[in-house]
Protein backbone atom coordinates (compact mmCIF):
# COMPACT_ATOMS: atom_id res chain seq x y z
CA UNK A 1 0.00 0.00 0.00
CA UNK A 2 1.62 3.10 -0.89
CA UNK A 3 2.06 6.10 1.70
CA UNK A 4 -0.31 9.18 0.86
CA UNK A 5 1.80 11.54 2.25
CA UNK A 6 4.91 10.20 -0.15
CA UNK A 7 2.41 10.41 -3.19
CA UNK A 8 1.68 13.84 -2.54
CA UNK A 9 5.04 15.52 -3.27
CA UNK A 10 6.08 15.98 -6.59
CA UNK A 11 7.72 13.36 -8.23
CA UNK A 12 11.18 15.20 -8.11
CA UNK A 13 10.80 15.95 -4.68
CA UNK A 14 10.27 11.73 -3.63
CA UNK A 15 13.49 10.42 -5.13
CA UNK A 16 15.52 13.11 -4.85
CA UNK A 17 18.93 13.22 -2.71
CA UNK A 18 19.79 15.52 -0.27
CA UNK A 19 22.82 16.20 -2.40
CA UNK A 20 21.10 16.72 -5.51
CA UNK A 21 18.66 19.21 -3.80
CA UNK A 22 22.12 21.21 -2.69
CA UNK A 23 23.27 21.23 -6.21
CA UNK A 24 19.56 22.22 -7.36
CA UNK A 25 19.82 25.12 -4.85
CA UNK A 26 22.95 26.58 -5.84
CA UNK A 27 22.10 26.15 -9.68
CA UNK A 28 18.76 28.34 -9.29
CA UNK A 29 20.36 31.09 -7.67
CA UNK A 30 23.26 31.70 -10.72
CA UNK A 31 20.95 34.30 -11.62
CA UNK A 32 21.40 36.21 -7.89
CA UNK A 33 24.84 35.42 -8.18
CA UNK A 34 25.61 38.04 -11.09
CA UNK A 35 23.43 40.61 -9.58
CA UNK A 36 24.94 40.49 -6.18
CA UNK A 37 28.52 41.21 -8.47
CA UNK A 38 28.63 44.83 -8.29
CA UNK A 39 27.64 44.80 -4.39
CA UNK A 40 30.89 42.74 -3.81
CA UNK A 41 33.05 44.44 -6.29
CA UNK A 42 32.09 48.35 -4.55
CA UNK A 43 32.09 47.30 -0.98
CA UNK A 44 35.68 45.55 -1.40
CA UNK A 45 36.84 48.94 -3.53
CA UNK A 46 35.66 51.03 -0.80
CA UNK A 47 37.09 49.07 2.38
CA UNK A 48 40.67 49.40 -0.50
CA UNK A 49 39.78 53.39 -0.26
CA UNK A 50 39.56 53.29 3.41
CA UNK A 51 41.70 53.29 6.77
CA UNK A 52 40.15 49.75 7.47
CA UNK A 53 42.47 46.86 6.38
CA UNK A 54 41.94 44.24 3.32
CA UNK A 55 41.65 41.73 6.18
CA UNK A 56 39.44 43.29 7.94
CA UNK A 57 37.14 44.10 4.98
CA UNK A 58 37.40 40.00 4.20
CA UNK A 59 36.76 39.45 7.79
CA UNK A 60 33.67 41.16 7.64
CA UNK A 61 32.24 39.63 4.45
CA UNK A 62 32.90 36.17 6.36
CA UNK A 63 31.02 37.00 9.42
CA UNK A 64 28.20 39.60 8.49
CA UNK A 65 27.40 38.50 5.44
CA UNK A 66 25.04 41.16 5.29
CA UNK A 67 25.89 43.80 2.02
CA UNK A 68 24.09 46.58 3.26
CA UNK A 69 24.76 46.63 6.85
CA UNK A 70 28.36 46.20 5.56
CA UNK A 71 28.57 49.52 3.19
CA UNK A 72 26.64 50.77 6.24
CA UNK A 73 29.36 50.07 8.49
CA UNK A 74 31.87 51.20 6.85
CA UNK A 75 30.87 54.78 6.14
CA UNK A 76 30.23 55.36 9.92
CA UNK A 77 33.47 54.00 10.60
CA UNK A 78 34.42 56.72 8.23
CA UNK A 79 33.02 59.06 9.75
CA UNK A 80 34.44 58.04 13.27
CA UNK A 81 30.62 57.14 14.54
CA UNK A 82 30.57 54.94 18.05
CA UNK A 83 30.29 51.39 17.94
CA UNK A 84 26.41 51.82 18.95
CA UNK A 85 25.92 53.74 16.66
CA UNK A 86 27.27 51.51 13.80
CA UNK A 87 25.35 48.53 15.51
CA UNK A 88 22.09 50.20 15.68
CA UNK A 89 21.93 51.57 12.32
CA UNK A 90 22.50 48.16 11.02
CA UNK A 91 20.31 46.84 12.82
CA UNK A 92 17.81 48.66 11.54
CA UNK A 93 18.46 48.33 8.15
CA UNK A 94 18.95 44.39 8.86
CA UNK A 95 15.39 44.46 10.24
CA UNK A 96 13.51 43.21 6.88
CA UNK A 97 15.30 39.94 7.58
CA UNK A 98 12.33 39.41 10.17
CA UNK A 99 9.59 39.72 7.05
CA UNK A 100 11.92 36.89 5.12
CA UNK A 101 12.01 35.30 8.33
CA UNK A 102 8.61 34.93 9.21
CA UNK A 103 7.66 33.97 5.65
CA UNK A 104 9.77 31.03 5.90
CA UNK A 105 9.23 30.51 9.55
CA UNK A 106 6.40 27.49 8.53
CA UNK A 107 8.66 25.96 5.95
CA UNK A 108 11.48 25.26 8.52
CA UNK A 109 10.11 25.70 12.11
CA UNK A 110 10.29 21.93 11.98
CA UNK A 111 13.96 21.51 11.67
CA UNK A 112 16.91 21.51 14.55
CA UNK A 113 18.04 24.73 15.82
CA UNK A 114 21.47 24.10 14.37
CA UNK A 115 20.26 23.98 11.05
CA UNK A 116 17.57 27.15 11.73
CA UNK A 117 20.52 29.06 13.13
CA UNK A 118 22.48 28.13 9.95
CA UNK A 119 19.71 28.47 7.67
CA UNK A 120 19.27 31.91 9.15
CA UNK A 121 22.71 33.03 8.80
CA UNK A 122 23.17 32.75 5.37
CA UNK A 123 19.62 34.32 4.61
CA UNK A 124 19.99 37.51 2.37
CA UNK A 125 17.77 38.97 -0.08
CA UNK A 126 18.61 36.79 -3.40
CA UNK A 127 18.27 33.63 -1.09
CA UNK A 128 15.10 35.04 -0.08
CA UNK A 129 13.41 35.08 -3.52
CA UNK A 130 15.25 31.81 -4.33
CA UNK A 131 13.21 30.69 -1.11
CA UNK A 132 10.32 32.16 -1.52
CA UNK A 133 9.65 30.74 -5.49
CA UNK A 134 10.90 27.33 -4.63
CA UNK A 135 8.45 26.34 -1.35
CA UNK A 136 5.57 27.95 -3.55
CA UNK A 137 6.03 25.57 -5.40
CA UNK A 138 6.98 22.81 -3.02
CA UNK A 139 5.77 23.44 0.29
CA UNK A 140 6.89 21.60 3.16
CA UNK A 141 9.41 19.55 0.98
CA UNK A 142 10.84 16.88 3.29
CA UNK A 143 14.71 17.72 1.68
CA UNK A 144 13.54 21.43 1.00
CA UNK A 145 16.11 22.25 3.64
CA UNK A 146 18.98 21.31 1.19
CA UNK A 147 17.88 23.17 -1.23
CA UNK A 148 18.01 26.21 0.98
CA UNK A 149 21.41 25.33 2.13
CA UNK A 150 22.55 24.80 -1.91
CA UNK A 151 21.09 28.14 -2.36
CA UNK A 152 22.73 29.92 0.72
CA UNK A 153 26.20 28.73 0.09
CA UNK A 154 26.23 29.64 -3.58
CA UNK A 155 25.42 33.45 -2.18
CA UNK A 156 27.99 32.90 0.72
CA UNK A 157 30.80 31.84 -1.33
CA UNK A 158 29.58 34.20 -3.93
CA UNK A 159 30.05 37.17 -1.76
CA UNK A 160 33.33 35.87 -0.83
CA UNK A 161 34.91 35.78 -3.99
CA UNK A 162 33.81 39.95 -5.49
CA UNK A 163 34.40 40.77 -1.79
CA UNK A 164 37.90 39.89 -2.29
CA UNK A 165 37.89 40.83 -6.40
CA UNK A 166 37.01 44.16 -5.52
CA UNK A 167 39.53 44.66 -2.28
CA UNK A 168 42.56 43.50 -4.86
CA UNK A 169 41.32 45.67 -7.84
CA UNK A 170 40.39 48.49 -5.54
CA UNK A 171 43.81 49.55 -4.61
CA UNK A 172 44.73 49.89 -8.51
CA UNK A 173 41.56 51.79 -9.74
CA UNK A 174 40.88 53.64 -6.38
CA UNK A 175 37.34 55.35 -8.12
CA UNK A 176 36.03 51.09 -9.24
CA UNK A 177 32.87 52.34 -7.41
CA UNK A 178 31.94 55.20 -8.93
CA UNK A 179 31.99 53.24 -12.85
CA UNK A 180 28.38 52.68 -12.68
CA UNK A 181 28.12 49.37 -10.76
CA UNK A 182 25.69 51.48 -8.74
CA UNK A 183 23.15 51.74 -11.09
CA UNK A 184 23.47 47.25 -11.22
CA UNK A 185 22.73 47.29 -8.05
CA UNK A 186 19.13 49.26 -7.88
CA UNK A 187 18.68 47.01 -10.76
CA UNK A 188 19.32 44.03 -8.76
CA UNK A 189 17.04 45.05 -5.94
CA UNK A 190 14.23 45.77 -7.59
CA UNK A 191 14.35 42.31 -9.74
CA UNK A 192 13.87 40.77 -6.26
CA UNK A 193 11.22 43.29 -4.78
CA UNK A 194 8.89 43.57 -7.63
CA UNK A 195 7.63 40.03 -7.56
CA UNK A 196 6.86 39.76 -3.65
CA UNK A 197 5.13 43.08 -4.21
CA UNK A 198 1.83 40.34 -4.80
CA UNK A 199 1.74 39.72 -0.86
CA UNK A 200 -0.27 42.16 1.19
CA UNK A 201 2.45 42.96 4.05
CA UNK A 202 5.05 42.97 1.52
CA UNK A 203 3.47 45.60 -0.50
CA UNK A 204 2.17 47.81 2.94
CA UNK A 205 5.86 47.47 3.76
CA UNK A 206 7.24 48.41 0.47
CA UNK A 207 4.26 51.53 0.15
CA UNK A 208 5.29 52.48 3.95
CA UNK A 209 8.84 52.69 3.56
CA UNK A 210 9.04 54.33 0.63
CA UNK A 211 6.43 57.22 1.46
CA UNK A 212 8.19 57.53 4.70
CA UNK A 213 11.48 58.00 2.82
CA UNK A 214 10.54 60.85 0.96
CA UNK A 215 8.48 62.69 3.46
CA UNK A 216 11.64 62.19 5.48
CA UNK A 217 14.36 62.71 3.70
CA UNK A 218 15.74 65.81 5.00
CA UNK A 219 16.31 64.33 8.03
CA UNK A 220 20.17 64.85 9.15
CA UNK A 221 22.36 61.75 8.70
CA UNK A 222 19.87 59.96 6.88
CA UNK A 223 18.13 58.80 9.64
CA UNK A 224 14.73 58.82 8.16
CA UNK A 225 15.58 56.34 5.83
CA UNK A 226 16.36 54.35 8.84
CA UNK A 227 12.84 55.15 10.73
CA UNK A 228 11.07 54.71 7.07
CA UNK A 229 12.58 51.36 7.46
CA UNK A 230 11.68 50.03 10.51
CA UNK A 231 8.19 51.35 10.19
CA UNK A 232 7.82 50.11 6.84
CA UNK A 233 8.80 46.79 8.77
CA UNK A 234 7.22 47.32 11.33
CA UNK A 235 3.53 47.08 9.33
CA UNK A 236 4.24 44.46 7.47
CA UNK A 237 4.85 42.05 10.27
CA UNK A 238 2.01 43.34 11.71
CA UNK A 239 -0.33 42.32 8.71
CA UNK A 240 1.81 39.12 8.49
CA UNK A 241 0.71 38.22 12.09
CA UNK A 242 -2.76 38.90 11.49
CA UNK A 243 -3.08 37.03 8.34
CA UNK A 244 -1.58 34.00 9.96
CA UNK A 245 -4.26 34.52 12.79
CA UNK A 246 -7.05 34.78 10.28
CA UNK A 247 -6.15 31.85 8.91
CA UNK A 248 -6.02 30.34 12.21
CA UNK A 249 -9.43 31.72 13.32
CA UNK A 250 -11.13 33.03 10.73
CA UNK A 251 -14.31 33.32 12.46
CA UNK A 252 -12.72 36.00 14.03
CA UNK A 253 -13.39 38.30 11.40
Amino acid sequence: MSNPSASSQPSDLVHATRWSNFIAGSRDTIPMLLGAAPFGIIFGSLIAGSQLAAWQGQLMSLGVFAGSSQFIAVGLVAGHAGLLVIWLATLIVNLRHMLYAAALLPQVADLPARWRWGLGFLLTDETFAVMNAYYRKHPMAPLGRWYFLGSGCAMYANWQCWTLIGLAFGAVFPHLQSMGLDFAMVVTFIAIVIPQLVRLPYLAAALMAGALSYLLKDVPYKLGLLIAVAIGVAVGMMLRHWQARNKLHPEAT
